[in-house]
């Protein structure tokens, strides 16, 4: 079939400004109303004059936005896909520990559309929710289609996986059954919003949108040592990280604000929250002995870090130095680890059981060993190592804390990117808002092992 001729009609397809996965479609055109009603019928919403959102509880909408923006395309209408939501279609993921792990994504993706359809007929009005419960593990409800000869249902699932697990002749029949079963928990009406939900209802809400203002003009970048340097797109990090390194998979978690670096082996692994900022917790690392044991080590690192940091914490904990734990912390260990710093002159200072390694110069950074932490169990929260930069260790403008038994050579390779690294700095950066690092007493309770993740996906 030969495609339609143009008409003049063109849409921009971009990604929500606060609605992770949310697309944006801007239309302009004197024809633009044509395809603003294509876009309607296919479940997009509209939140400004001719602006509509596509906005799901699956958070597929990069790959229905795709989808929608070919058939689009074969109609006559000029389409336009903003870099970043180009890459947001062409990344395959998998939910982690999905509960249906046989399934295909092909499958996963069919079966998270029904569960939408059912989701808009309730939004919508055309099935109307009667009761509610929770059957101990998820939510189940019985509803009614409206319309001539609509069917009842019950439902069972939340969100992506709201199922029709039975089907009735009447209302009345529907809500008998469904007494019998859940008579102690039953509530009438719909259940509340899930999270999920309530993100959804947020996005698809009217968007106030300004005019561009222009860029201010940017400083000249300056080279800096790498403790000083900006923190720099810690996303694009990750994704250059798993390109380089192709024995880490990405996945994806529940939660669409965090996305999970596992090595093939399933005893490292990082997890890193896409939605950090400052000095809240960017990366976590943890290594284990097998997949299903306690943590032999940890790190976490501030969302505030240089990129040059972080980088060699990454490509360190790559490598083979990063499995098992280190080896007893003496007095000849701790010397190899920080050799780096005393060969560029830093200053070492002990006060009470911490050991302090300080940059000479303008720039503050350093190094704290704690003496006390050190013989604690590798999953307590208390750090052995706080490696930071900027003002003082119980403030800094950037932190990363390492437990107990943190790998010598990966400590080493921090010291060495500290003692000579360099980065770019356009900002001088302003002291940290907020409390302090927290200082943990003796008999804290340690941390609970990192979840365990069964289904692979890319």
């Amino acid at each position: 079939m030969a495609p339609a001729p143009p008409i003049d009609a063109h849409v921009r397809l971009d990604t929500h400004p606060t609605h992770p996965s949310a697309v944006l479609a801007v239309l302009t055109g004197s024809q633009a109303r044509i395809t603003h009603t294509g876009l309607e019928a296919a479940g997009w919403t509209v939140v400004a004059e001719n602006v509509l959102v596509l906005v799901r509880i699956d958070h597929e909408e990069p790959y229905w936005a795709k989808d929608a923006a070919t058939h689009l395309a074969a109609e006559g209408t000029t389409v336009e896909i903003t870099p970043r939501l180009q890459e947001a279609m062409d990344e395959e993921w998998t939910w982690a520990s999905y509960p249906m792990p046989r399934c295909t994504r092909s499958e996963i993706r069919q079966i998270s559309n029904e569960a939408q359809k059912i989701h808009d007929d309730i939004r919508h009005g055309r099935l109307l929710i009667h009761a509610h419960a929770h059957d101990g593990h998820t939510t189940v409800a019985v509803g009614t289609y409206l319309g001539r000869n609509g069917k009842s249902v019950y439902l069972h699932g939340e969100d992506h996986l709201r199922q029709i697990a039975d089907t009735f002749d009447s209302p009345a029949q529907a809500l008998v059954a469904f007494e019998k079963v859940h008579a102690a928990d039953m509530r009438p009406g719909p259940a509340p919003l899930t999270d999920t939900e309530r993100a959804a209802a947020e996005a698809r809400a009217p968007l106030a949108l300004t005019a561009a203002k222009p860029e201010p003009a940017h400083p000249e970048p300056e080279t800096v040592p790498a403790y000083a340097a900006d923190a720099g797109d810690h996303d694009a990090l990750l994704d250059a990280f798993l390109d380089a390194h192709g024995d880490w998979e990405r996945w994806r978690t529940w939660d669409d604000d965090s996305t999970v670096a596992n090595h093939e082996s399933l005893t490292l692994r990082a997890l890193f929250d896409h939605e950090a900022q400052g000095r809240d917790t960017k990366w976590t690392l943890a290594a284990y002995e097998t997949p299903v044991s306690e943590r032999l080590w940890h790190a976490t690192v501030a969302a505030s870090t240089p990129a040059e940091i972080v980088l060699a914490v990454l490509n360190s904990a790559a490598g083979e130095s990063a499995w098992g734990p280190a080896a007893s912390l003496t007095e000849t260990t701790i010397t190899q680890a920080t050799r780096p710093l005393a060969d560029a002159g830093w200053k070492q200072t002990i006060e009470g059981h911490y050991i302090r390694w300080e940059a000479p110069g303008e720039e503050a950074a350093g190094i704290q060993f704690d003496a006390f932490a050190a013989g604690q169990r590798p999953s307590s929260v208390l750090p052995t190592w706080t490696v930071w930069g900027g003002n003082a260790v119980h403030q800094p403008t950037w932190a990363l804390e390492l437990s107990a038994h943190f790998p010598t050579p990966l400590l080493q390779d921090i010291a060495f990117e500290l003692a000579g690294g360099h980065g770019i700095r356009t900002v001088r950066p302003a002291p940290p808002e907020g409390p302090a690092l927290r200082t943990v007493q003796a008999g804290v309770s340690p941390a609970p092992p990192a979840p365990r993740l069964s289904n692979r996906g890319r």
